[in-house]
């Protein structure tokens, strides 16, 4: 079985994260493996070992990409590739991001692609969906559970706080959510057995691919922190004269009633 799995590499939510001239500011920050990638890059392993199959996970992005594609080589994946996005000065969106999958998608083989639902850094959840409309192929989002016999897949799937199970047949591409696994982490055996495993980095020439066709659809015009949390209000009093300031809290400054 030939197992594909979509990669973005996002900053990490749980560390602090600055803005500077309206991006994200990479020098401060922390970065890793989409978390929701982690849960595909999973679920393809346990796919890998039991149908006899092979892991290639594919990532858009400049060289520093290449430290999360170890990590998800650590992880037991087979292969990785990175398609470079050094050629492209302009912003890349994920309009860029789908086209430049689908035409490395397009001269592969595959059963099936797993992907992260959404990527924590944006959470458009737009690339898996589109690269499946690309490559014409069946599709399914939100996956919880994920079983695969022959050429038929079932598959459960989130919607609207029940399940839906699905029938379908590959090639498929999935979107993976939480709760369909568990991620292990890279053992050390891992660690070392993905040095050696092959890495390959792919540009717009290998790809067949004009700069001009790949121009972001969208452009970002700014970005910016919440507000920092303001501190909350300690009402005094018995029950009734809490109830009562309250109320008119919520008129006179919170303006909500």
């Amino acid at each position: 079985m030939n197992i594909f799995v979509v990669m973005k590499r996002t900053f990490d939510t749980e560390e602090k994260v600055e803005i500077k001239d309206g991006r994200v500011d990479e020098e401060g920050a922390e970065f890793v493996i989409n978390p929701y990638d982690e849960y595909a890059i999973e679920e393809a392993i346990v796919l890998k070992e039991a149908n006899d199959g092979e892991v290639t996970v594919v990532t858009v992005g400049d060289e520093e990409a290449e430290k999360e594609l170890r990590t998800a080589l650590a992880m037991g994946a087979d292969k990785a590739v990175l398609l470079d996005t050094e050629d492209l000065d302009d912003e890349v969106d994920h309009y860029t991001i789908s086209e430049m999958l689908a035409a490395y998608f397009k001269n592969q083989e595959f059963d099936i692609i797993l992907g992260g639902n959404v990527a924590v850094d944006d959470g458009a959840g737009q690339v898996a969906p589109r690269l499946a409309e690309l490559l014409d192929i069946n599709q399914l989002t939100t996956i919880t559970k994920l079983d695969i016999d022959g050429t038929k897949a079932t598959v459960e799937r989130d919607v609207e706080g029940d399940v839906e199970v699905v029938e379908t047949e590959l090639p498929l591409l999935v979107t993976c959510q939480q709760g369909l696994n568990e991620p292990r982490y890279p053992s050390l055996p891992g660690i070392m057995k993905a040095k050696k495993k092959p890495l390959e980095t792919l540009d717009l020439d290998d790809l067949d691919l004009d700069e001009d066709e790949l121009e972001a659809k969208t452009k970002t015009v700014d970005r910016f922190l919440p507000p920092e949390k303001q501190a909350g209000k300690k009402l005094d009093g018995e029950p009734a004269e809490q109830v009562e300031e309250l109320i008119k809290l919520l008129r006179t400054e919170a303006k909500v009633i």
